[in-house]
């Protein structure tokens, strides 16, 4: 006698879990331009790595001893490899979820478990970073109507989900209409995306709004991605598609170690480090005014086609990007004149203390290439509390440990320019010939400290116009250079070759220092 039998149960059962909800559901969700959870997986991971646990959990219904219906549990959970290295991925199977009038589904089995729970506890334990494709709910009102009583809420394996963020990369992806207690795993990560137009994110979704606040709402106005890419700030990036989001989701992780007890992880280069841009010698203007672009500037610096940006459209001003110098990971900070001229707003500062947090927790040395004119100023920026996450940013830099690089591209005023590092030990800083600096610009700076003189005069434009051309005279950044407050400035097209021989230096003096923060990174 063998355990055929069983063996034969055992695989029937696994392929009604990989049906999931049945044909009708699945053709509904890619109806919806979504695909299912195991779709999802695969788009996600390196082929055939995917490891599962629980495959067979979910709900049933026996005639005795004999099986006759059953239903995958709402979640799936395992093990698997991004790059060759180990990821835990979980993921809710929103096809499988009842639904309103869902009168058939069977009952006796349960619904499969804290299955999200387990892969999150598996990830912290095994130091694996972790990936939660979130699609779905929360709580279901309809449990209650079952229990027969109300009862108090709590927000299982939170605890977990707050020691992740200390020591492993974790990343959600909002991939369907997400409320209640997974919203909350949404902003619970190092980075979140969502997909434009399929997946939307909401403490509560348009019919307890309407009830609450009364009005209809649609799902996209009350929490789409021009909402929390563009707006909250809840989500970094957006995707055109869910392939996309999963191609966003790999190059995130592959900047970062496994964990923060290992160093970054470094990738062959054949870009030369010694290689010179003639194109940065004029890309900073010599009309103060005129903007341009960071973001070729980066791309001009780091090794070719290494520059993943996060969260480029909240926060403007502060541009936050992970990229590659002969290979090995950093963060790089830049300022987008194009955007508010490049002041730091209460948006930008708290994607600039995020990003800080990142890198930091995961010893990514920061290069920041700086142009800062400062905070923000006007009603508005005050309001919005630009000087109370500002301070909050300012605090992030000088917790970070991680080797800083500062460039100074071109200003650097007031508080929010005094930001540009933590001057209370070595960094390295250099200029380029564009560099200017002080408390304010002269421009606004003469008109406030003058301003009795100015009013005072014959021809009040043409004094103040007198004052501001002596001051222009002492701007010269070589005059900074005399007295050893910059320490050095540099041909632009330098900037590459330099930056590579600090990048290294940096890597030899991470290395002996991985490991957890006593400040865990903040989500």
């Amino acid at each position: 006698m063998t355990w055929e039998p069983e063996i034969r149960e055992m695989e029937e059962r696994k392929k009604l879990a990989f049906e999931m909800g049945g044909d009708e559901r699945v053709q509904k969700q890619h109806d919806q331009g979504k695909l299912t959870i195991r779709e999802r997986i695969d788009a996600l991971i390196d082929p055939d790595s995917f490891r599962e646990r629980g495959v067979l959990a979910g709900s049933s219904a026996y005639d005795g001893t004999k099986l006759t219906e059953f239903r995958s549990a709402g979640s799936v959970m395992g093990r698997a490899e991004i790059g060759g290295r180990p990821v835990i991925v979980s993921g809710g199977d929103i096809t499988a979820r009842p639904v309103s009038g869902d009168a058939g589904v069977p009952t006796g089995g349960g619904r499969g478990g804290n299955k999200g729970g387990q892969a999150e506890q598996w990830a912290l334990d095994m130091k694996f970073p972790l990936v939660r494709l979130i699609d779905g709910f929360g709580a279901d009102i309809r449990a209650v109507a079952g229990m027969g009583r109300t009862y108090i809420p709590a927000n299982p394996n939170w605890e977990i989900a707050t020691a992740l963020i200390a020591e492993i990369p974790v990343v959600s992806a909002a991939l369907g209409s997400v409320a209640g207690l997974p919203a909350a795993q949404v902003g619970a990560a190092h980075f979140a995306v969502m997909v434009k137009e399929t997946s939307q994110v909401f403490a509560a979704g348009p019919p307890v709004v309407a009830r609450a606040l009364g009005g209809a709402i649609e799902k996209e106005d009350l929490g789409g991605y021009r909402i929390h890419a563009r707006g909250s700030g809840l989500v970094d990036n957006e995707a055109e598609d869910e392939p996309d989001a999963m191609r966003q989701i790999r190059a995130f992780l592959s900047y970062l170690p496994g964990n923060v007890y290992t160093p970054p992880p470094v990738q062959d280069c054949d870009d030369p480090v010694d290689r010179r841009e003639e194109e940065l010698l004029s890309l900073i203007p010599r009309e103060r005014n005129l903007p341009y672009d960071p973001r070729r500037m980066i791309g001009l610096i780091a090794d070719v086609d290494s520059a993943f940006e996060m969260g480029r459209y909240y926060g403007g001003s502060q541009v936050t990007m992970f990229a590659r110098i002969n290979g090995r990971p950093i963060g790089v900070l830049a300022n987008d004149p194009l955007q508010h001229g490049g002041a730091m707003d209460a948006d930008a500062a708290q994607k600039m203390e995020k990003f800080v947090d990142i890198c930091d927790t995961f010893h990514l040395p920061i290069v920041n290439l700086v142009d800062q004119p400062g905070f923000m100023i006007g009603r508005v920026a005050e309001a919005a509390g630009t000087l109370k996450q500002g301070v909050r940013a300012l605090a992030a830099i000088y917790q970070a440990t991680v080797p800083w690089a500062t460039v100074v591209v071109r200003r650097v005023y007031g508080v929010a320019g005094a930001g540009h590092q933590n001057h209370s030990h070595f960094n390295f800083r250099v200029a380029w010939p564009s560099g200017e600096w002080g408390s304010l610009p002269i421009e606004g700076g003469v008109a406030a400290a003058y301003r009795r003189q100015i009013e005072a005069a014959d021809d009040p434009d043409a004094e103040r116009e007198r004052l501001e051309q002596n001051m222009i005279a002492v701007r010269n950044p070589f005059r900074t250079a005399e007295a050893f407050n910059i320490e050095d400035i540099i041909d632009p097209r330098d900037t590459r070759p330099i930056l590579a021989e600090w990048v290294e230096q940096a890597y030899e003096a991470v290395l002996p220092t991985v490991g957890r923060k006593t400040r865990g990174a903040r989500p």
